[in-house]
């Protein structure tokens, strides 16, 4: 699993050799202590972001920081503490902090590790090809940031202003063991480029629209070029010019496939372990349910090679696999840790950590079902490009979240619309998938296309 032949190569100041011995000695010094379990992890990480406005640099930031992390086990206690100091009295100070917590902590009878049978064995552990380090030097990454700028600007002179590029690269390693035999670790990256152009109107009251575009990846190579990124990000801040407000109405809503991977996010959050054992999601026991039309599945893979929700098992060390979560609109698993299945009387799904790669995939979309074919769907409505607020309520499922995007006309874009919300509830929503675009965009660990819902309520002026 990725051992670096040299830390200074990859941009590391530590080896995973190094790494593997600062655990061992904090699970030792955890033993000596008397306690039952113990687990560690050593990571560090490393990286540069650079930004740009208008031309000209903004900020330069390395960042690079290292902690170890230990927990301790008296019987059902619990205790855990971490330090930035590696230093051997650095590391059994922090065990015996996190072994005086456990001491004085109430008992909680599903606190534990992981069961032994649970544990993802070494030679499970797959390669996934998460680490591609990219070492830019600021100029090399300013220049990128300023490319991806420029081209913005080029794309009209109705891009009047910017909020500034990005570059970011990034990389991290870490190593992890605790004492019911499990031992992993790997290195990751993640490089991104983004930025956020401001299109005017003169006169009009001097109207002006933000929008943003970035693209990020495991690896430099992958990225989409900066002036691609650019041209996209202005072409969004322009479409956006004369929006206007619309009277209140029920319609359907067509979310664009960055907002719909939200909707993916909102079913996680509600099937995931600690809203469910704590009753606080409105998709209670809703295992072997239907929650979505008959049309809708979807697939969780964290073996997807250098995917940005891949790993080779969960934060406890855990077995992951491919399943499929929802099949036919049924519900198949929900997503829950060693403590949460624990609560809830079931077994862990290898999620300590969250949820891996989802795909929502829908049974009627055809190969053409592009975001063309799926405006013609939504036929005369309101199409989502942007989400503001937090306005999601777990326990009820109640959703209103301030938007803009465009209203439809006959399955044609009729003009931009601003400063209008969207309310529903999400079982309703999720009942309501109508189509899902073929136009699939992997937003961070979720990948889904435009998404159709039959109705909601948009509350205008």
């Amino acid at each position: 699993m990725n051992h670096m032949s040299t830390a200074a190569e990859s941009g590391f100041a530590y080896t995973r050799a190094q790494f593997e011995r600062l655990v061992d000695h904090a699970l030792a010094h955890a033993r000596k202590l008397g306690a039952t379990d113990a687990g560690a992890e050593a990571s560090e990480g490393a990286g540069l972001s650079v930004s740009v406005r208008k031309g000209e640099l903004e900020t330069v930031e390395r960042n690079r920081d290292k902690s170890l992390g230990v927990t301790v086990y008296l019987g059902q206690r619990r205790g855990n503490a971490s330090t930035s100091d590696f230093s051997d009295a650095a590391i059994e100070r922090t065990v015996q902090a996190a072994y005086d917590i456990a001491r004085f902590t109430a008992e909680d009878p599903v606190a534990g590790l992981p069961d032994a049978d649970d544990i993802a064995p070494p030679q499970e552990h797959r390669d996934l090809d998460l680490f591609h380090p990219w070492l830019p030097t600021s100029e090399e990454a300013a220049r990128m940031a300023l490319e991806c700028e420029a081209a913005a600007f080029d794309t009209h002179k109705r891009i009047t202003n910017s909020e500034g590029a990005a570059v970011s690269a990034q990389q991290s390693h870490f190593f992890s063991a605790h004492t019911r035999g499990f031992r992993g670790g790997y290195a990751s990256s993640r490089h991104s480029v983004s930025v956020a152009p401001i299109a005017s109107l003169p006169g009009r009251h001097g109207e002006m629209q933000r929008d943003a575009w970035y693209s990020s990846q495991r690896s430099v190579g992958e990225l989409a070029s900066p002036a691609a990124v650019g041209r996209y990000a202005a072409e969004r801040a322009l479409s956006r010019l004369g929006s206007r407000k619309i009277a209140t109405t029920e319609c359907p809503v067509l979310f664009e496939s960055s907002l719909a991977a939200g909707l993916l996010g909102a079913y996680v959050q509600a099937t995931s372990g600690g809203a469910l054992y704590r009753k606080s999601s409105f998709l209670v026991d809703s295992l072997g349910k239907p929650v979505f039309p008959k049309h809708i599945d979807i697939l969780e893979d964290p073996f997807v090679l250098r995917g940005k929700g891949s790993s080779p098992f969960d934060e406890e060390g855990v077995r992951v696999q491919a399943r499929k979560v929802v099949d036919a609109g049924r519900v198949q698993g929900y997503f829950l840790s060693s403590y949460s299945a624990r609560k809830l009387g079931m077994k862990t799904t290898g999620n300590a950590g969250g949820s891996h790669n989802l795909v929502l995939t829908s049974r009627r979309t055809k190969k053409g079902d592009n975001l063309e074919a799926m405006l013609q769907k939504l036929g005369t409505g309101l199409f989502v490009i942007e989400l503001m607020g937090q306005g999601v309520n777990y326990v009820t499922g109640d959703y209103s979240r301030g938007a803009s995007g465009f209203w439809v006309e006959n399955g044609r874009i009729a003009f931009p619309v601003h400063e209008i919300t969207i309310a529903g509830n999400l079982k309703t929503m999720f009942k309501g998938i109508e189509a899902v675009g073929a136009d699939a965009y992997a937003y961070g660990a979720k990948t889904v296309g435009s998404v159709l819902i039959n109705r909601m309520t948009v509350a205008g002026s």
